[in-house]
């Protein structure tokens, strides 16, 4: 079991950020999402427990061993009920209920509100014998241990007079004896742990505990007979919990005119109420103060009816009992009671928390992108109020930046662009993957068909030329064996382009420049409708393989004049980019087609008319800029509604080879 009296179960907690939002103290610390409650700043309101819905905040119970006393003959145990139950439990009859408590063990039942009577009484000698001095009221745990960690300067405000719990349970020791176990239950979880501080109380349960312990010992309101309460009997103490029921109770001449009297009830209005009492805003002479919106909103309490439905409630039973009462026999209970000690002492604990510098609150707003002041959005979404508190509570480590939901969007954009980038590129590496094996296996076919069919064609081909040499031009079968020579000679230009492809030569690297290739090339070139245009930039030397390069060149410059039948330009850009050298070749052609453009660099894939091509030249030029460690892509638009036809190929080399990279690595390995 946790030792915090509020714990979390960290299975159950999720990033919400709600109990953050509900801790008037910002006793929780978040911790890689999950929530951790701080002992030294918890004021154990437990209003955590109230806001959660996933029920990952829990409360320390000590039912099991209340059940183990109350089965011990030997103890004498009394109850003293808080004067929030008729709220709890509204759907009992009120005798019935004193009822299953003795059927539980329990020997006496007393009503906790006479001791908020005997608290009345000590407030009212307390205010006229102090006038002029400012009280804050000492009632409820939860504000007390606020002041004492929160507002250090103000304890010397707080009542000196203990709570109606404390009073109630040293009027039941010196009523019934010392030896009598007292028992509290009621709606606040932080009356745990002023019992800690308190002889008097032996044990501590929330209504929800005290229906728990009815259940483990099976008691129900059939199985139980009707009761009555034990003295002493209470008055006007049954409106504490309600805000202002203490005024009222103590008889205060509550005028809002006079100002001397003020109530703040709930985490919001109390803890402004500190603030503004602190720095002398208001001038009243006692502060009512309560943590809950009330007690009958307590966390300890089930049900989940309204606040003003639970007002009624306590006001028809509050009315009930007084107008019962039987006044003589309470004036003798408050005489008989009233020289008893009800004094009680606070003492400081502050937090020793150094309070961050304006320049690293700054700091941690930039880290989360707020630079200017209508950055910091107030959103509420991380739990704190504003940016800056955010960014104070991520200094002293109980936030995170993730907590703040701007932030988080924008962090979760950046991952998603970087996750779609690596996409992308897994993609690309995909394909390539799939474009080498589909090489490769098309590679080892080819090597196999090539040599089968070499020998006979080159037979065919002798034979058909002896024939065509010795045969008469004028022959009807002359135009026969000269189709027969054109097309085994075609079928030569496809057997060594299958040679050419499947062969796998290692490239001989040179120090080459690539713009220098061009100008060789075209050289030799010779086609009167094309237009040549060669640009450079840069130093465009690379270790390449010269010859293979030049391969890559006059496969791409050759399907741009192919598709530039009727004439056209072709312009060359060679450049440095980086670690790389590019060349870009484009013409003012047809086009590719878009449903073609993932086909291009597969072998055998051509768009061109029979007879004109056999598919291998793109995947020749991919496997040698491949074998070079490079890049090939292509571009092309074939609708000229969309702007003008043409394509252009792009191929990127390093300036220095892999080969050369990867022996240079091991010769240092060598040296080392």
């Amino acid at each position: 079991m946790n030792d915090n009296l509020v714990y979390t179960v960290k299975e159950l907690c999720k990033t919400c950020y709600t109990c953050v939002r509900g801790c008037p103290a910002k006793a929780i610390r978040i911790t890689q999402g999950q929530a951790e409650i701080i002992s030294e700043r918890c004021i154990s309101c437990a209003n955590c427990v109230l806001m959660c819905s996933r029920g990952a905040k829990k409360i320390k119970s000590d039912v099991d061993n209340l059940v183990d006393m109350l089965k011990s003959s030997d103890n004498k145990i009394a109850v003293i009920l808080a004067p929030s139950f008729p709220v709890e439990f509204f759907d009992m009859d009120v005798m019935r209920f004193v009822g299953m408590f003795r059927k539980a063990g329990f020997r006496y039942v007393t009503e906790v509100a006479f001791g908020a009577d005997m608290v009345s009484v000590k407030y009212r000698e307390l205010i006229n014998k102090n006038p002029g001095k400012k009280y804050i009221s000492s009632t409820c745990p939860s504000v007390v241990n606020y002041i004492e960690k929160y507002h250090p300067l103000l304890v010397g405000n707080i009542a000196p007079i203990v709570s109606p719990m404390v009073a109630t349970a040293r009027v039941i020791k010196n009523f019934y004896g010392p030896d009598t176990k007292v028992v509290f239950a009621g709606p606040c979880v932080a009356k745990k742990r002023e019992a800690e501080k308190y002889s008097e109380v032996d044990f501590v349960l929330t209504f929800s505990e005290l229906r728990e312990l009815f259940y483990i010992l099976e008691i129900t309101p059939k199985n139980s007979v009707d009761s009555y309460f034990d003295p002493p009997y209470p008055a006007k103490g049954v409106l504490y919990p309600v805000g202002r029921g203490l005024l009222n109770a103590s008889e205060f001449d509550d005028d809002i005119l006079s100002g001397r009297f003020m109530t703040a009830v709930g985490l919001e209005n109390f803890t402004e109420a500190l603030k503004n009492f602190e720095k002398g805003d208001i001038k009243a002479d006692f502060l009512d103060l309560l943590c809950c919106d009330g007690c009958i909103m307590g966390p300890g309490i089930t049900n989940k009816i309204s606040k003003y439905r639970r007002e009624e409630m306590l006001r028809n039973y509050a009315r009930e009992r007084y107008f019962n009462m039987r006044i003589n026999e309470w004036e003798s209970f408050v005489t008989k009671f009233n020289s008893l000690d009800y004094s009680a002492e606070f003492s400081v604990k502050p937090l020793s928390e150094k309070q961050p510098s304006k320049s690293e609150i700054k700091a941690v707003l930039e880290n989360m992108g707020k630079f200017k002041p209508e950055d910091e959005l107030n959103c509420g979404a991380c739990g704190y109020p504003t940016c800056s508190e955010h960014a104070i509570a991520i200094i002293k480590g109980l936030a995170e930046n993730e907590m703040c939901l701007p932030y988080t969007i924008d962090k979760l954009k950046v991952t998603a662009k970087e996750l779609k980038d690596s996409y992308d590129q897994l993609s690309k590496t995909k394909q390539a993957l799939m474009q080498s094996e589909k090489l490769a296996g098309m590679g080892q076919l080819a090597a196999s068909i090539a040599h089968e069919l070499n020998n006979p064609l080159g037979v065919v081909l002798l034979y058909s030329k002896l024939i065509e040499e010795e045969i008469d031009k004028k022959s009807e079968l002359y135009s026969d064996i000269k189709t027969i020579v054109e097309q085994a000679e075609r079928c030569k230009k496809i057997v060594a382009s299958l040679l050419n492809f499947a062969r796998k030569n290692k490239p001989v690297f040179k120090k080459t420049d690539i713009h220098s290739l061009f100008e060789n090339y075209f050289k030799m070139f010779n086609s009167n409708n094309i237009e040549v245009v060669i640009e450079k930039s840069g130093n465009t030397s690379a270790e390449i393989d010269p010859d293979q390069i030049t391969q890559v060149i006059t496969n791409l410059v050759t399907n741009a004049v192919e598709a530039m039948s009727g004439g056209g330009r072709i312009s060359v850009k060679v450049f440095e980019e980086g670690e790389n050298v590019c060349f870009t070749i484009s013409d003012t052609g047809c086009g590719i087609k878009e449903e073609n453009m993932k086909k291009i660099f597969e072998p055998f894939f051509t768009t061109k008319q029979i007879g004109k091509g056999t598919g291998l030249g793109l995947a020749v030029s991919y496997g040698i800029i491949k074998a070079h460690k490079g890049v090939i892509t292509v571009k092309s638009n074939s609708d000229s509604t969309k702007g003008p036809t043409g394509t252009v190929f792009k191929v990127s080399i390093p300036k220095v080879s892999y080969y050369k990279e990867k022996s240079g690595f091991f010769e240092k390995l060598k040296q080392n």
